[in-house]
């Protein structure tokens, strides 16, 4: 009969610390120099013991591309959240507000002003108008000059789409279409508003 073995209760061997390359050593003197302690610690009576890790100087290349790596390892400040895209009016909204079922609760007309102007009136309708609760508003462009090349007639008919599509707009808006002819056709949009929290 074979004897048992007695388990080896020695410790296990030491392993060994892997030194730092100069890039680490670089990072780590950044990270360190940023820290600052919670709270004050007593001096020591006795010497402090000298710093292992003091070594050759770190040339000025290494030490910027670490701190580039450092800079780069932040996290992104978060983006503001985007406003909502812009919905077409349904079928039947379109043809209640045509008919008369639903009510146009305020109306804007921009004839004769401005691009900067009629933006200005614009903004300040519609958020007057998010403000009070209102839902449907009629917003009247004009069809422009008659008389007029058409890259220079209906200025405003072609501008205040594209603006509704802006993000300041689309806060407000949730959605526009062409008027019916009975509240100015091609001239007029049917403008829905978001409820203002």
């Amino acid at each position: 009969m074979k004897r048992a073995r007695p388990p080896d209760l020695s410790p296990p061997p030491s392993r060994r610390r892997r030194a730092l390359d100069t890039e680490e050593r670089a990072l780590w003197e950044t990270v360190t120099k940023q820290i600052k302690p919670l709270r004050k610690r007593k001096p020591k009576d006795a010497a402090a013991p000298p710093d292992a890790m003091e070594t050759a100087p770190v040339p000025e290349a290494e030490k910027t591309r670490s701190l580039r790596m450092i800079e780069t390892a932040k996290p992104a400040a978060p983006q503001p959240k985007a406003p909502p895209p812009l919905v077409a009016l349904g079928r039947r909204e379109r043809s209640h507000l045509a008919r008369g079922r639903k009510e146009i609760e305020a109306r804007l007309d921009l004839h004769g002003m401005t691009q900067a102007r009629a933006h200005r009136v614009l903004i300040g309708f519609l958020s007057r108008a998010s403000e009070d609760g209102l839902t449907f508003v009629l917003v009247i462009t004009g069809k422009g000059r008659s008389g007029a090349a058409d890259s220079e007639r209906g200025v405003l008919r072609r501008q205040v789409p594209e603006w509704l599509g802006l993000p300041e707009f689309r806060s407000l808006v949730v959605g526009f279409e062409e008027a019916s002819i009975g509240h100015g056709g091609a001239g007029a949009l049917y403008v829905r508003l978001r409820r203002a929290r």
